[in-house]
């Protein structure tokens, strides 16, 4: 079967091209520069590359970065304190604080910690209460966001399908769900107890794999003209590979996401655009 790849990397770019445009016009017109706080405690390698990688998208579009990178050692009074000080900083308009944090601090408080009008990442209480509440907020869940913004840019069709989410993370399971309601599809969320988990795939025209298990979605699961969206990013005898046997499955759907280059890029760019309506939302009109 012919299928779609649907390129993240690509519909990325032109979203970061469009915002580039939009913050030129900020500027002109009201001669401030919208600003994102990343945050990163520990020298953990996976977070300081996406960290990088943030800190490289707000270079890109013209956002006002900060990185405070903080030794593994750091309280969490220290974080907090920190916290509170960007909240007050009219010149930050985006908090972010990237996960996992060290174990001996507490990431529920860290995250209620951050002003839930500069809670970019969309975690925080408030807005998590917003989104399932279907309640107006300028943010969404970036993974999440990213996937739904993929699909239609590839003009799928969402309304009346059935979608298995594969995972129940706060930060992309349950959140994808809820997106996917919202485009009027039959949802079911599968996770490590769920029985018959590949006969639920089998049932399914859109998978969302968001499990952190390389190549756990084999050909065998997916239904001939399925989408699949593969959100894992893992390592495998140093390759980064997703939690979709991509080479098994793809023959077997309509469009598939690749990795890398699929989700993650989007992801991304779903955080520069939370980071600018946000800022439009809370801080451009005082």
């Amino acid at each position: 079967m012919t299928y779609k790849i649907l390129d993240g990397k690509l519909l990325s770019q032109k979203i970061k091209r469009n915002l580039k445009e939009e913050i030129f016009e900020i500027e002109r017109k009201h001669h401030i520069t919208p600003g994102l706080a990343v945050v990163l405690v520990g020298e953990d390698k996976a977070s300081q590359v996406y960290v990088a990688n943030k800190i490289k998208d707000c270079e890109e579009i013209g956002i006002k970065s900060q990185a405070y990178r903080l030794p593994a050692t750091t309280g969490e009074d220290e974080v907090l304190k920190l916290l509170s000080k960007l909240n007050s900083d009219m010149s930050v308009h985006g908090i972010l604080v990237q996960l996992p944090l060290p174990k001996h601090i507490d990431s529920e408080k860290i995250i209620e910690a951050i002003d839930p009008r500069k809670d970019v990442d969309c975690f925080h209480p408030i807005n998590v209460g917003k989104l399932f509440s279907g309640l107006d907020n300028p943010f969404q869940p970036c993974t999440p966001a990213g996937v739904i913004a993929l699909l239609k840019e590839y003009n799928i069709s969402l309304s009346g399908k059935d979608a298995v989410v594969i995972g129940r993370s706060n930060i992309v399971g349950k959140p994808m769900s809820i997106l996917l309601l919202n485009e009027n599809c039959t949802v079911t969320i599968c996770h490590s107890k769920t029985k018959d988990l590949a006969e639920k795939c089998l049932n399914a025209d859109i998978v969302v794999a968001a499990i952190g298990k390389a190549n756990f979605v084999t050909a065998d699961m997916i239904k001939n003209g399925a989408v699949v969206i593969d959100v894992g990013m893992n390592r495998l005898d140093g390759k980064l590979v997703g939690d979709v046997d991509f080479h098994s499955v793809a023959e077997k759907t309509s469009a598939i996401t690749p990795v890398p280059g699929g989700v993650g890029p989007m992801t991304r760019a779903i955080l520069m655009n939370n980071t600018i309506q946000g800022f439009k939302k809370y801080f451009l009109a005082s």
